[in-house]
């Protein structure tokens, strides 16, 4: 039986099964939609790498049994969400995924987002938005495994295969956005580190400026907190969920 989630707020939702379906774009009146591009072409103008390109935002999220949800989700482009800054519009909330990568020693990596970056200085987990299916391809739990995978590979240089990463929670936050958290096998913290280092110099080999300028390792929700800057508003939740299931 479907069951009504909660208002939004920072929720976390234990989950077993992920259904996922696509549905159409809501309309947009024409006075709004010319108000994002106005906006889009502004921040485009402030920062030239801004890439309009292909994203899934999320269009619903129930729970149809226990630990069963079901997701819809849009084919859009990274400008909708400009629309957060058209007074009176409303955009679909964001869809992303993320990883808790533990250490073998029980402790969780939490990423610093680099100064390049719409979200300079926030810690939050690895990951990144859910890209929409090409090709006649599929959006499913598989599939985004192996969109986690490739964000530990892209962001840390860790190689993990998409097979070992479980989709564990899945979290609401304040705004909406939706997050699937994929859980990870435990590396060491030396390998964590030295893949860290190799992936930033590989990105500035190539001339471009990492997206995470920092890593950090915490045991307790107290070492979170420490950490100077904003927090992504799940990060603490999830910390303290896993650190508490141990």
């Amino acid at each position: 039986m479907t069951e009504t989630l909660p208002p939004v707020g920072i929720d976390l939702f234990d989950v077993e099964r992920l259904l996922l379906t696509e549905a159409a774009e809501p309309p947009l009146p024409p006075q709004d939609a010319e108000a994002r591009d106005r906006v889009w072409d502004m921040a485009v103008r402030a920062n030239p790498a801004l890439f309009d390109g292909p994203v899934a935002a999320c269009g619903g999220l129930e729970r149809i049994g226990p630990r069963v949800l079901r997701l819809s989700w849009v084919r859009v482009t990274y400008r909708h969400y400009a629309l957060r800054r058209v007074p009176g519009a409303t955009a679909l909330p964001s869809l992303f995924v993320n990883v808790v990568q533990p250490t073998d020693d029980g402790r969780v990596l939490a990423v610093r987002m680099s100064s390049s970056t719409d979200a300079p200085g926030r810690w939050q987990l690895p990951g990144g938005s859910v890209e929409p299916p090409r090709d006649g391809a599929v959006l499913d739990e598989s599939a985004l495994a192996g969109q986690a995978a490739r964000e530990l590979a892209e962001e840390l240089g860790a190689c993990v295969a998409a097979e070992n990463l479980k989709l564990w929670v899945v979290t609401r936050g304040e705004n909406g956005s939706i997050g699937l958290t994929h859980l990870a096998p435990a590396l060491p913290e030396a390998t964590l580190r030295a893949d860290f280092t190799a992936a930033a110099a590989a990105e500035r080999a190539q001339g471009r400026e990492p997206e995470l300028d920092d890593i950090a390792l915490v045991r307790s929700a107290d070492e979170l907190a420490g950490l100077a800057g904003p927090h992504a508003d799940y990060l603490e939740p999830i910390v303290r969920r896993f650190l508490g299931c141990r």
